[in-house]
């Protein structure tokens, strides 16, 4: 099976060898990340009509984590074009992040849509790093379709428990790996490689619930669900929240 999956990978490489030749050059990742939100504005759209259900039903607790004062401060990871804004309860202070600076014009366009929150900063960093948000001074973490294509997926996660307060949560709604029995798995396998250059450094594979569970959260409750979603091989999905 292993030589087969390598076989397969070479061929799919083979079809995309120009998109090879332009990374060896240095010139693809530069164009991909210009290109990259202009793509993703057009399919967060489509995601948020097939998903609706479960990003209300992911997001209809978020108040609950509010402090004291009853305001909810709420950090976004990879906020991207600011997709999830409408699913935030109002009064909600939002800070965002992402390490695409490319995206702020339609996280802009987003914030203005959405007027019902209250928009505190938008940082430039990795997931990985964001030594610019202080230990302990958020309410609530949230993260979307990022989990997969971060470096390291351990480091984000000590990254949230270090920012999140006590007590605090940590939103996710990532797509994942398909059971390594499935043919499903197989075809995430082949397509793996060339897809990480086609989306930005996503992964098809990743068992994110694995690394969840790893992490140092006192509770994780999480569901896996089969998403409405066109392209098969990204339709294995898992939602829910971690508490710190």
């Amino acid at each position: 099976m292993a030589v087969l999956i390598f076989l397969c990978q070479r061929c799919i490489q083979l079809l995309a060898l120009p998109i090879f030749v332009l990374s060896f050059l240095g010139l693809w990742d530069p164009m991909c990340k210009k290109v990259f939100p202009y793509v993703m504005n057009k399919l967060a759209r489509s995601y948020n009509v097939k998903l609706h259900k479960e990003k209300q039903q992911l997001f209809s607790n978020l108040k609950d984590f509010a402090g004291s004062s009853g305001q909810l401060s709420l950090l976004e990871i990879g906020s991207g074009t600011g997709a999830n804004f409408q699913f935030y309860p109002s009064g909600c202070r939002v800070t965002c992040t992402d390490p695409n600076p490319n995206f702020k014009d339609f996280l802009a366009k987003s914030m203005a849509e959405n007027q019902h929150l209250q928009f505190e900063n938008f940082v430039v960093a990795p997931a990985e790093d964001l030594r610019l948000v202080s230990d302990g001074s958020v309410d609530v973490v949230v993260c979307t379709l990022v989990l997969c294509s971060v470096s390291n997926v351990t480091t984000v996660l000590k990254e949230v428990l270090r920012i999140l307060k006590p007590g605090g949560a940590f939103f996710f709604m990532e797509h994942v790996a398909s059971p390594r029995s499935s043919w499903k798995y197989f075809w995430q396998q082949v397509f793996d490689p060339t897809w990480k250059y086609l989306a930005d450094g996503c992964s098809l594979t990743r068992e994110t619930w694995k690394d969840l569970d790893k992490a140092n959260f006192s509770e994780v409750k999480l569901q896996h669900i089969n998403a409405p979603l066109n392209w098969t091989l990204v339709r294995p999905h898992i939602f829910g929240y971690a508490v710190k």
